[in-house]
């Protein structure tokens, strides 16, 4: 099957999802107050095993609360298989959630299970952490149209391949790999793991510019910190917003013309550069009204 990723009536601004503890109402705000354009509220990990129920009330009052727009909101519930995860999705389908966020996919099936009970509106997004999850992120992209996005979970995958943490991140590039290649293949998006030195600036602007080298549309942040320079990066630049603009224009005024063959500054252009043109001319204007409407 055979799908376009570039669709503009439904560009999504996804360059910052920043991570927050359900279990932590103060950062509830903080997050609110940032820029990130996900917001993503942590029932799994970010919180202790007997902090769970109270977290799933403190994050179901936040999401129906209200007035974080035009920031969207995903909640990330516990797998399938713990002792939480039926009252996490029950409360999450419930909500005013953007999208629920389902950590250690590994297969369709799966998916599919918590597909069924998400109501029509709301997005499943799928992290991709594990071995098996890596191996299958194609039968998990292709799983159920309610699937919208794959989530690196690179530091469960560090564990699990025993690999470690360098700053080229070459013992993760097939996975990072394959893991697009899945999204891009069933039209979904796809966000980079997280950066976890907060102390190292030059470190995780180093790996935002990596993971947009890459492909994906936007990074995981684990604080509000580093939404700008996630929110800077992976936005198209002055430069490729004005090629970008030189290219739509001199394909339209050939069409207008009649003329089969496109030039700019002596390179051929082909449809697939009018796409890619298009699609940053329409991430540059997504990005410029949400700035207007913030």
């Amino acid at each position: 099957m055979s799908h376009q990723y570039y669709n503009p009536a439904r560009t999504r601004l996804q360059r910052s999802e920043l991570a927050v503890p359900g279990s932590s109402p103060k950062m509830f705000e903080k997050a609110l107050n940032s820029n990130a354009d996900y917001i993503f509220l942590d029932l799994e990990d970010a919180v202790a095993p007997d902090a769970k129920v109270t977290a799933r009330q403190q994050v179901f009052n936040e999401i129906n609360r209200g007035g974080y727009e035009p920031r969207e909101m995903v909640i990330r519930i516990n797998g399938l298989g713990t002792h939480w995860h039926a009252d996490d999705l029950t409360a999450v389908a419930t909500s005013n959630a953007h999208a629920i966020l389902l950590p250690k996919v590994e297969g369709a099936g799966q998916v599919r299970t918590v597909a069924a009970a998400l109501p029509e509106g709301m997005d499943l997004w799928c992290m991709i952490e594990t071995p098996l999850a890596i191996l299958h992120a194609e039968e998990i992209a292709a799983s159920s149209s309610k699937t919208k996005c794959l989530v690196m979970g690179t530091s469960d995958l560090a564990a699990d391949l025993n690999a470690l943490h360098t700053s080229h991140r070459a013992p993760f590039a097939a996975s990072l790999s394959l893991c697009l290649l899945a999204a891009r293949a069933y039209g979904l998006a796809a966000l980079d793991g997280v950066f976890l030195d907060l102390k190292d600036d030059a470190g995780f602007e180093a790996a935002c510019l990596q993971g947009r080298q890459f492909g994906f549309d936007g990074k995981t942040l684990i604080h509000p910190r580093q939404v700008a320079a996630a929110n800077q990066i992976f936005a198209p630049s002055n430069d490729e917003i004005a090629q970008a603009n030189i290219i739509v224009t001199a394909f339209e005024q050939a069409q207008t013309e009649g003329k089969g063959v496109v030039v700019v500054n002596g390179q051929l252009v082909e449809n697939l550069h009018v796409a890619s043109a298009r699609r940053l001319l329409a991430l540059s204007g997504a990005i410029s009204a949400q700035e207007h409407s913030g």
